[in-house]
C-alpha cells in the first residue's frame, strides 16, 4: 500500500503544483482588468467573469508595445519615457537596474545563461552546476589578474536565488548539456540527470 500511495503522489503532486501555478498566473493577470473603470469590464458586456481574459489582454499589450517600439517613432517615445523616469531619484535607480539585467538576460546577442558550467563550490573538491553570465567588468576587472569569467551558482531547488562569482576561466568546465537540462538537474536536486548525448550529437555540438 505504501508503494502505491507514493506512486499516486508522484503523479498528482506535479499536476497539482502545475495547476496552482497556472491558476495564480491567470488570477494575477486578470486582476489587471480591475483597473478598468465600470462599464469597460468584461463582465459588463458578458454578464459574468471570464477567467483568462487578463492573460489575453496582457499578451496583446506586450505585443502591441513591442510593435510600436520597433519603429522610429516608438523608439523616440521610449527615449522620452526613460528621460522622464531618469528625473525621479528612487524610480531611476530601480528602473535602470532592472532594465540592465533584463537587457543582458534576454538580449539575442548576449551570452548570459547560454552555457552550463561545472565549478568547484563552496570549497575545493565539491562540485556544482553554474551558468556563464559574461566577464567581470568595471573596477573589479582591474583588480583581477588573468582570464576570469562571471558565473551564477543557483541554489536548489529554487534556482532564482544563488551566488555571483568571478572565477578563473581555467577553473570552470563547460558542460555538454543545454541550459534547460541543467536547470532540471538543479531543481530536481540531482535526481533528474540529463541523458548522455550520442557521439554524433556531441560531435555536432562541438563543431558549432
Amino acid at each position: 500500500m505504501k508503494k502505491y500511495f507514493i506512486t499516486g503522489l508522484l503523479i498528482w503532486i506535479p499536476l497539482a503544483i502545475t495547476f496552482m501555478v497556472l491558476a495564480w498566473i491567470v488570477s494575477t493577470l486578470d486582476a489587471i482588468l480591475l483597473w478598468l473603470p465600470n462599464g469597460f469590464q468584461p463582465r459588463d458586456y458578458m454578464g459574468f467573469d471570464v477567467p483568462g481574459v487578463g492573460v489575453v489582454a496582457s499578451l496583446l499589450i506586450v505585443f502591441l508595445t513591442g510593435l510600436v517600439a520597433a519603429n522610429v517613432l516608438g523608439q523616440k517615445l521610449v527615449k522620452l519615457w526613460e528621460a522622464l523616469l531618469a528625473r525621479i531619484p528612487v524610480v531611476k535607480s530601480i528602473y535602470y537596474s532592472v532594465k540592465q539585467v533584463s537587457d543582458t538576460l534576454f538580449s539575442s546577442s548576449g551570452q548570459a545563461f547560454r552555457k552550463a558550467l561545472l565549478v568547484q563550490y563552496p570549497r575545493q573538491g565539491a562540485w556544482t552546476i553554474a551558468f556563464l553570465t559574461g566577464q567581470p567588468g568595471g573596477d573589479a576587472a582591474r583588480h583581477l589578474v588573468g582570464d576570469y569569467v562571471s558565473v551564477y551558482v543557483p541554489t536548489t531547488p529554487n534556482p532564482t536565488s544563488g551566488f555571483f562569482l568571478m572565477m578563473p576561466r581555467a577553473d570552470v568546465i563547460e558542460l555538454d548539456m543545454s541550459v534547460d537540462e541543467a536547470l532540471k538537474y538543479i531543481i530536481s536536486m540531482g535526481v533528474v540527470a540529463p541523458p548522455p548525448r550520442r557521439p554524433q550529437a556531441r560531435a555536432a555540438l562541438l563543431n558549432e
